[in-house]
């Protein structure tokens, strides 16, 4: 088996969505003063490589300690949709067959993390975000959101909003954001991608696919 980490480092200053807290990793205790070593971590629940739980834009919807653990082991397929700048991913756009756990959506927006372009990724429209959710897709994005990001280049027909989240995360789907390295997969895989043990809408994760040689 081979195994590719698909997760953005955590650092000082990583970009993060518009408003969200910043992430700071800060030294608290050093060998000089205290004779070992202390990080301060100060980040929101989705900053880097996240889950999303319902309960990010659903006011009554689950938390990530309502899914069991085995629900962030899954078997994936990728969806190559590697299309321009602020571009709707549509049902077209996606496989026909529903025969995964998690859709694995590549857009190639990864190579432009931590720069302004990073925010006009392509991003699923409503109806494709409900046809994921009705076929049984848990859904990740190697882009900061499956909805518009705001940015300079906004474009006044872009949906408002959170309409593709608001269909996953309505029917109790989770929503993967900010993969990178996807290029190096194949069609299949088994991604494990767990959420730190924090009972809230979302959580960082390391995301790990594991393919079998």
């Amino acid at each position: 088996m081979t195994s590719y980490d698909l997760s953005h480092p955590i650092e000082s200053g990583m970009q993060t969505y518009p408003g969200d807290p910043p992430v700071r990793v800060e030294p608290h205790a050093d060998f000089t003063t205290e004779g070992y070593r202390v990080s301060a971590l100060s980040m929101g629940t989705h900053a880097g490589t996240h889950v999303d739980a319902p309960s990010h834009t659903q006011s009554e919807g689950a938390t990530l300690g309502a899914y069991p653990i085995e629900t962030f082991r899954f078997d994936a397929r990728l969806a190559d949709v590697r299309l321009g700048a602020r571009a709707p991913i549509t049902v077209a756009d996606l496989p026909g067959e529903p025969d995964a756990d998690l859709l694995v959506l590549h857009t190639g927006w990864d190579r432009h993390w931590g720069t302004d372009r990073y925010r006009d990724h392509p991003f699923l429209t409503r109806a494709a975000a409900a046809w994921c959710a009705d076929h049984g897709f848990h859904v990740a994005t190697d882009a900061l959101s499956v909805d518009p990001t705001p940015s300079p280049n906004s474009r006044p027909e872009e949906p408002d909003g959170f309409a593709a989240h608001d269909a996953l995360l309505g029917a109790g789907r989770l929503v993967y954001e900010n993969l990178t390295g996807l290029d190096r997969l194949p069609s299949r895989f088994t991604l494990h991608a767990y959420p730190l043990a924090v009972d809230a809408d979302g959580a960082p994760v390391r995301a790990v696919a594991v393919i079998d040689d």
